[in-house]
């Protein structure tokens, strides 16, 4: 299986490649691209499980914003350290990344639903605009040969960025519900987000589509 090109051009895509970069020789030999795919998993799982458990004291929330950090390193590392090393497998590095990719947006947002500051339909509408969009950018990478990881400038990085500030903001906030509307300020933040990882799906369906029909399918 050849890699497509991965497009990436996000705000932090610079500054971070150096960062992963710099990390990946300083690893120790025993540290493999699955067990740091395994960590990252372990931070979804952390994320998930916090939320959870907010609504009995606020304090679980900085176990989140470590389940966050731990999935960065993780998830952006397993594959930098499988090319550095030179040891990558092309087909099953694809497949188990995203496929334990999806389930810890499930285990991280789905908590999210089941804490007191989201309800839990639209944490899953948040989950199902999400894996919808990468949904897209995997068909694209089998049918125009393209990974993009990309949109609007923004990248997992910065929306692990955008869910911790969130978190930060749940200390000070709190769960309360917004007068006359039944919805807390997360709610609202949560749907805003749907919206625009939705939007993003239908724009960028409909250009690929196009695009396809153009080249004869």
């Amino acid at each position: 299986m050849t890699t497509p090109p991965r497009i990436q051009q996000n705000i932090l895509a610079a500054n971070e490649r150096r960062l992963l970069n710099w990390l990946c020789p300083r690893l120790p030999a025993w540290v493999t691209p699955d067990m740091l795919t395994a960590f990252g998993f372990l931070g979804a799982a952390m994320v998930g499980a916090a939320y959870m458990l907010s609504g009995q004291t606020l304090a679980w929330l900085w176990l989140a914003m470590a389940g966050y950090v731990i999935n960065w390193f993780g998830d952006s590392l397993d594959g930098s350290l499988a090319r550095w090393r030179g040891i990558e497998r092309p087909r099953f590095g694809y497949f188990l990344d995203h496929s334990v990719d999806a389930v810890a947006t499930l285990v991280m947002i789905g908590g999210l639903g089941m804490g007191p500051f989201v309800e839990l339909e639209i944490a899953l509408i948040a989950v199902v605009a999400y894996l919808l969009l990468s949904i897209h950018t995997y068909l694209c990478a089998q049918v125009i040969d393209t990974f993009k990881l990309t949109y609007l400038a923004g990248g997992p990085t910065e929306l692990r960025l955008m869910l911790m500030a969130m978190t930060g903001a749940m200390f000070f906030v709190g769960p309360d519900k917004l007068l006359g509307t039944g919805l807390s300020a997360f709610d609202m933040f949560a749907l805003l987000v749907s919206a625009i990882l939705l939007g993003i799906f239908a724009v960028q369906t409909a250009i690929t589509a196009k695009l396809l029909a153009e080249k004869g399918g």
